[in-house]
C-alpha cells in the first residue's frame, strides 16, 4: 500500500470529523488504468441513486482518478490511489491522492483543440470549487459541489 494515499486519506478523514462533515467513505487502489472504473463505481454507490450531484460527481472523479494513473507515481508497480468522499451541510467533497510527480503539478489546460488535456478544465468548470494540495509524500487534488437549491 501506497503511503501518500493512505497518509493523506486519514489526515481528510480526522479533519472532515472534526469540521462536522460525514465521511461517506474512502477507497484506496492500485494505480493503474484499469482501476478507474472501480473508482467510479465506488463514488456511484456512496452516493447512491438520488444524490443529486452524482453524475456530476462520478464524471469528475474519473477524471482526477484519470490524471493521477496518467501523470503521477502512483502507475508504478506498487503504486496507489486514494479517494475520499465527505459530506457537509452545504455541499459534497471528493479528494483523490496519489504519489505525486516530479515532472508536474495540475495544470488547467483551455485549450478546446488539444487531444486531451481536459479533465481538470472540466473539474474547474463543472465543480464550485477545486484546488490541490501538494507536499513530499504526494499530490491531492479536490472537488466541493454544493447542493442545488430546490
Amino acid at each position: 500500500m501506497a503511503r501518500t494515499a493512505a497518509h493523506a486519506s486519514d489526515a481528510a478523514e480526522d479533519l472532515a470529523v472534526m469540521a462536522g462533515a460525514a465521511v461517506l467513505g474512502s477507497l484506496t487502489i492500485p494505480g493503474r488504468p484499469e482501476n478507474v472504473r472501480e473508482a467510479r463505481a465506488f463514488v456511484a454507490k456512496a452516493l447512491g441513486e438520488l444524490h443529486p450531484s452524482i453524475d456530476t460527481a462520478v464524471l469528475l472523479t474519473s477524471e482526477l482518478v484519470t490524471n493521477a494513473v496518467m501523470h503521477s507515481s502512483s502507475r508504478c508497480v506498487g503504486g496507489a490511489i486514494s479517494v475520499l468522499i465527505m459530506e457537509t451541510g452545504g455541499g459534497l467533497r471528493i479528494e483523490v491522492a496519489d504519489e505525486g510527480s516530479e515532472l508536474s503539478s495540475p495544470v488547467v489546460r483551455g485549450d478546446v483543440y488539444a487531444s486531451d488535456g481536459h479533465g481538470l478544465f472540466l473539474v474547474q468548470t463543472m465543480s464550485d470549487q477545486w484546488g490541490y494540495l501538494r507536499d513530499d509524500r504526494g499530490t491531492t487534488v479536490w472537488f466541493w459541489l454544493g447542493v442545488p437549491l430546490t
